[in-house]
């Protein structure tokens, strides 16, 4: 996949819901009007509402390709779970950060309306009306598509400043109106400017130059966007939120900030100065010239385990400088040879530990063995058969002096062991 492939689409509405379709698509079924209706005075309150009342119309948009499209839900359905009902997720239950694969966001459209004389109405749309709504917002969902962060390799979506904005525009045109004659009105389309509270990170990152982290620059997907969700108790989250708590810093209240894994990605591929981010293990690992540039700068005759950490300095300065010559940059490479060299080193760790527990089994057999080899000499130096301390010495593997003094001893507690009674 390339940059290319995940590029913005130009904001449409889908084949089938559209007039020179006949609305093929379009299988609307909202609820008779009979089901329909509240009763404020009903004491059960299963009996205060119809059950069409919670049957809903939306709005869907792809962010990827700017895609539209309207449907409903199941009337007669139960209404616990509308959400596995929609083709998306509703704008309001995301939040302002990333947007969950495939992209694709509901606006739920509103149908009560209440009035002193007529009470509660509900108003439910047709497919000429909701293709008029979807083609009211074209501007501010293209918008949207133009101005939503990708980031990554598989162009993953983040919510920033102006497409959030660009979404506001898009609730506003989805809030109908009706004229005193009750006909349908859409609001007019609008382009609301990010308003001053809306901050991107990479901005608030460009005002704030000091409290960048030069690992940024090589470090690896996984520890950007660790980084990026930084969630603390109080206070703000995120990258602005993470390096003002390291600081010691205090931002105001009243900010909501946008972009953060978008702004890291983008510090990273600054730093990288148009080479391309990759992965240290995959490219050392599975890369012919990875590969070679490893073998090249293997210590000689040593591992890993014992190198000291101004060999993997160097060892780093070489990878990236090898790297270099292949239009690369390598993410997470300090810490790719760590963890090597710790692995390394957590295997002498475990040879040390079985050379020990085998060391202690065989001094305690040996003292097994050299007990029982005692009893056994004194036994046969107590015969006093005429054999010399030289010969008995040669049985038992022992200096002959050893038996010599082993003998006097002996002899010495015959002397003094006083007679039985």
């Amino acid at each position: 996949m390339t940059a290319a492939d995940f590029a913005p689409g130009t904001a449409h509405v889908l084949t089938g819901y559209r007039p020179e379709d006949g609305f093929l698509a379009a299988e609307l079924d909202p609820p008779p009007a009979e089901y329909v209706w509240h009763d404020e005075n009903a004491e059960q309150q299963d009996r205060r509402y119809g059950p069409g009342v919670g049957y809903q119309q939306w709005l869907a948009v792809d962010a990827r390709d700017g895609a539209v499209w309207f449907g409903d839900t199941d009337w007669r359905a139960p209404q616990e779970s509308p959400g596995s009902r929609l083709p998306g997720i509703p704008r309001k239950a995301l939040g302002d950060g990333a947007v969950p694969d495939p992209g694709i966001m509901v606006q739920l459209l509103g149908h009560l309306s209440h009035d002193e004389q007529r009470g509660c109405t509900w108003r439910f749309f047709d497919a000429g009306e909701l293709h008029a709504l979807a083609v009211g917002v074209l501007p501010a969902v293209q918008r949207l598509v133009d101005s939503i962060h990708r980031i990554g390799p598989e162009g993953e979506l983040e919510w920033s400043a102006e497409a959030a904005t660009a979404w506001d525009d898009i609730e506003h045109a989805a809030t109908p109106a009706f004229d005193p004659s009750g006909e349908l009105r859409w609001p007019r389309p609008r382009t609301t400017p990010v308003p001053a509270w809306r901050v991107e990170v990479d901005a608030f990152l460009a005002a704030n130059p000091e409290l960048c982290e030069p690992s940024w620059a090589v470090a690896p997907d996984a520890e950007l966007d660790a980084y990026a969700d930084y969630r603390p108790a109080t206070g703000y989250g995120g990258v602005p939120g993470r390096t003002c708590h390291a600081a010691e810093r205090h931002i105001e209240d009243g900010f909501t900030f946008y972009g953060h894994r978008a702004a890291l990605y983008a510090y990273r591929a600054r730093a990288s100065g148009g080479r391309t981010p990759t992965d240290a293990r995959t490219w050392l690992e599975t890369t012919e010239a990875g590969r070679s540039t490893w073998e090249a700068a293997r210590p000689p005759g040593a591992t890993l385990a014992d190198v000291p950490d101004y060999v993997l300095t160097d060892l780093t300065d070489r990878f990236q400088n090898s790297a270099r010559e292949h239009g690369l940059v390598l993410t997470g490479l300090d810490t790719y040879l760590r963890n090597l060299r710790a692995g390394e080193r957590a295997g002498v760790d475990q040879q040390l530990r079985f050379e020990g527990r085998e060391v202690e089994r065989l001094e305690n057999l040996l003292k097994e063995f050299r007990a029982g080899r005692n009893r056994t000499l004194t036994r046969i130096l107590a015969w006093s058969d005429g054999r010399s301390d030289a010969e008995i010495a040669g049985l038992a593997s022992l200096p002959d002096e050893h038996v010599t003094q082993w003998r006097a001893r002996l002899n010495d507690e015959q002397t003094t062991t006083p007679p039985a009674p």
